[in-house]
């Protein structure tokens, strides 16, 4: 009787296209997760406070970066026209905008910022902290 010899090589499994595909599903979700956040301003390092609120009505927001450059709603603008441009973009309705300031900014950069927004009409001002 004739048995047969067992073969030299051990049957293996190759982990190897396993592991692309656990990168690649990996990848996707982590390229998927970038656009569930919702980023309003540019990133500034915001002043801590402990009484603060969220907001969620209709907002716009101005940020004034660590070099006092001031962006609408991440668009650069001079304070002088800021206004003129939030007066036309609300219409008359009334709309809460958000005062996105680093925490190195000149304190004078802030006033102008907000006196600007207060002659115009209908405009709510916020100020955005980061809580601790």
């Amino acid at each position: 009787m004739n048995i047969p010899e067992e073969p030299d090589d051990l049957p293996q499994i190759n982990i190897v296209p396993m592991i692309d595909v656990i990168f690649a599903i990996l990848t996707f979700f982590i390229m998927s997760s970038l656009f569930l956040t919702q980023s309003e301003g540019l990133p500034v390092n915001l002043p801590k406070a402990t009484t603060a609120q969220s907001q969620q009505q209709n907002k716009m927001t101005v940020t004034i970066d660590d070099t006092g450059a001031v962006f609408l709603d991440r668009q650069p603008i001079q304070v002088e026209d800021l206004a003129q441009q939030v007066r036309t973009t609300i219409g008359g309705q009334d709309r809460l905008v958000i005062i996105n300031a680093d925490e190195t900014v000149d304190h004078g950069a802030v006033i102008a910022v907000m006196d600007q927004l207060r002659s115009v009409e209908g405009v709510t001002l916020g100020i955005s902290t980061r809580r601790p």
